[in-house]
């Protein structure tokens, strides 16, 4: 038998520091981002229009005309939530756990933590992806665009948000309480985030205290919350919001458009394409350094479905006709992006997993006092991260096809010029709503670019406490941080 090793010393967390303004930036974003959906949800609606017309004339709105253009429901705040949709919520979750456990896996160990241990994860998500889908498929082959699943979708959903919603408090408060009992040089490898001990209550439970928070279920076994939660429930259910608003486009005009086609074939590919590199996500900022706190519970579970299918959402109610020529200019910038995305990210980890490999043989790099390398010639010399501009490209192919969006429900018989029958009678026009709609359909893209600077920010601060003068010697070969000669 070997001599057992001295396992090294759990480094104390020395002082961090806060990002997202603090306390009261924090605070903010933990109550405001859910009202923030709720926002999008009512008004831009399927109800009167994208903005509700009343929200057009701000001055001489009412609050009861309001609610009546926004679908307010009947018996006010209860009717946001129900216990089938909160039901059917926790079943699918069950469900998609049943699968992690049942499915064949592999285990791959994480990177090394700073106690000296490393975590052993189970990777499935892509096949538990694929079962789900095909069983959608054949209940959609076999039903239509009547398939129970997507009608359900369809006609609750104010009500499965607000279920996620309340899942992700949930989900943050329990992992928040429990990393109180991390007690230093314990067995599991259970660390605390540097990020997410600041003392602050809110803070922290905006943060993350607890850096890998594991929980052992029955029969299910032993599940990595951060990074399931990070691919499985809500990964998967931007693709299942985005079919359900396909069908619900059928039911409601009698055809399906090429623009809503292509938004959720693209954000389909891309959502496959990130589960089936699963072990990629190991090397993450999110794996390696933040705590799962509220700011990952909510992104994963809530701001992930429901914001990033706002187009799909705003397109089963405002069919948009892109045409060949329309379709070819987006997949070109689609194709784009995804090529810079793909190709950068897979060269860092052959770099990393295997240095000699001839595809990375010629690649340059620096050499830290830390023992690891930074490269400074390929993708990775152009900016120091090139990846993220290949994210950011593809962000726009899912906006585009909305074009300048905007549209205002009419009663049936109105017979407005250039209107959209809906099978119903009722007609679509743009009209005065015309370009106030793109704050819905393009908020992604304005999103996606500020967290991208953001985590460049964060990433940034990290490296030039971890490799010190290193990292600047780094930035003087590498200059850019993003967009090569701009950013």
């Amino acid at each position: 038998m070997a001599p057992k090793s001295k396992k090294p010393a759990e480094p104390a967390h020395s002082p961090h520091g806060y990002e997202f303004g603090g306390p009261l930036g924090t605070a903010g974003i933990t109550f405001g981002l859910p009202i923030l959906c709720y926002l999008f949800t009512f008004a831009c609606n399927d109800n009167t229009g994208c903005p509700a017309p009343s929200l057009l004339s701000p001055k001489t709105v009412s609050i009861d005309q309001l609610k009546t253009e926004v679908g307010w429901p009947e018996d006010g705040f209860w009717g946001l939530a129900s216990w089938e949709a909160t039901g059917w919520t926790l079943a699918y979750y069950l469900f998609s756990a049943l699968l992690y456990r049942l499915l064949p896996a592999t285990e791959v160990e994480g990177t090394e933590l700073s106690s000296g241990g490393k975590l052993k994860y189970r990777f499935n998500a892509f096949s538990s992806a694929m079962f789900t889908l095909v069983i959608c498929l054949a209940g959609t082959v076999s039903q239509g665009a009547e398939f129970p699943l997507w009608t359900f979708i369809a006609d609750n959903y104010v009500q499965l948000l607000s279920a996620n919603v309340l899942i992700a408090y949930a989900l943050a408060t329990f992992v928040y309480v429990r990393s109180f009992s991390v007690k230093p040089g314990n067995p599991r490898h259970r660390l605390l985030a540097a990020g997410g001990c600041s003392g602050n209550l809110i803070y922290d439970f905006y943060m993350g205290r607890e850096l890998n928070p594991r929980i052992t279920l029955p029969i299910i076994g032993e599940i990595d919350i951060k990074e399931w939660m990070e691919l499985r429930p809500g990964m998967l259910g931007w693709i299942l919001l985005n079919c359900a608003f396909v069908a619900k486009q059928y039911r409601t005009f009698g055809f399906v458009s090429d623009s809503i086609v292509f938004i959720t074939i693209v954000q389909a590919v891309y959502v496959l394409d990130g589960v089936f590199m699963e072990p990629a996500i190991l090397t993450t900022i999110d794996i390696i350094n933040d705590g799962f706190g509220f700011m990952l519970s909510f992104g994963d579970l809530v701001w992930v479905p429901f914001i990033y299918s706002q187009q799909t959402r705003y397109l089963s109610t405002h069919p948009v006709i892109l045409g060949w020529l329309g379709t070819a200019a987006v997949s070109v910038i689609l194709i784009t992006g995804f090529s810079i995305f793909r190709l950068s990210n897979l060269q860092k980890n052959i770099f990393r997993t295997n240095p000699k490999d001839p595809r990375v043989a010629h690649i340059s790099y620096i050499e830290t006092k830390t023992g690891s390398r930074l490269m400074t010639s390929g993708w990775w010399g152009i900016a120091r991260h090139i990846n993220y501009l290949g994210d950011w490209l593809q962000s726009w192919p899912y906006a585009l096809p909305t074009g300048f969006a905007g549209y205002t429900i009419l009663s049936a018989g109105t017979n407005a010029e250039g209107a959209i029958k809906m099978l119903d009678g009722r007609e679509v026009v743009q009209g005065p709503a015309k370009y106030w709609g793109m704050i819905f359909t393009y908020f992604y893209v304005v999103y996606f670019a500020i967290l991208l600077v953001h985590r460049d920010s964060r990433d940034d601060e990290k490296c030039a406490k971890k490799y010190g003068a290193d990292w600047e010697k780094y930035k003087s070969i590498v200059k850019y941080k993003i967009v090569p000669g701009i950013y």
